[in-house]
């Protein structure tokens, strides 16, 4: 048996046990959600359609993972204006693994993993709230430094001038510079690495960052 549902303005065709990335539900890992918004359901050559939906049909499924998709660069650039205009976007995902096809309003069979009992969850949360009240000014000064550390060191000297390269705008420069990259010798010496971590903290995609690697490398050879 299949069904075609509806989530997060977009439709998924999908059968049991069948692993899916929709965008973000509000779960945990191995909580059981429920899909209501059922558009058809079928087996073979017979299919049921909705008007838009089927009555009494649920599709149920337990989140595997939450996490993200990959960063999507918006451009927008005025010529002769002297206007750019970046923005940098990553969708919420959830992976889930579809389990069960319920029709005519039956109950789902599968139910969420157990919980903590709510006195348990209560008694850990009292201690975390102990533990956090209890004098730790240096070790907290510390966390925050960290926390707001830059990515890279940066460089002694004056700074290049990194709106030469093709895709780098005074926006991107100066969110560059703020995570410590200055020059254009460490933007051509970024490993694979260090990709990935730009990647993963700041609004520019892997690509983006390898051809200003390419450009660099020219430059800094200068």
């Amino acid at each position: 048996m299949f069904a075609v549902i509806k989530t997060g303005g977009k439709q998924y065709r999908v059968a049991a046990n069948d692993l899916l990335k929709i965008e973000k539900v509000e779960a945990s890992v191995g909580d059981i959600v429920e899909i209501g918004h059922v558009l058809a359901h079928g087996e073979g050559e017979n299919v049921t359609f909705g008007a838009p939906f089927v009555d009494g049909a649920v599709v149920t499924a337990e989140v595997v993972e939450q996490g993200k998709n990959r960063t999507v660069i918006a451009f927008k650039k005025r010529r002769r204006q002297n206007s750019r205009r970046k923005i940098g976007h990553r969708q919420l995902l959830t992976t889930v693994r579809i389990s069960e096809i319920l029709l005519g309003g039956a109950k789902p069979t599968k139910t969420a993993a157990v919980k903590a009992p709510k006195k348990e969850a209560k008694a850990e949360a009292a201690t975390e709230a102990k533990a956090e009240a209890a004098p730790k000014k240096e070790p907290k000064a510390k966390a925050a430094e960290t926390a707001a550390a830059p990515l890279f060191k940066a460089p002694k000297g004056e700074p290049d001038d990194l709106t030469v390269i093709k895709g780098i705008g005074p926006v991107a420069a100066k969110d560059l510079a703020e995570q410590g990259i200055i020059t254009f010798a460490q933007l051509a010496k970024l490993s694979d690495k260090d990709v990935a971590k730009i990647d993963e903290h700041m609004p520019f995609s892997a690509d983006q960052i390898k051809d200003w690697r390419e450009q660099a490398k020219e430059l800094a050879a200068k």
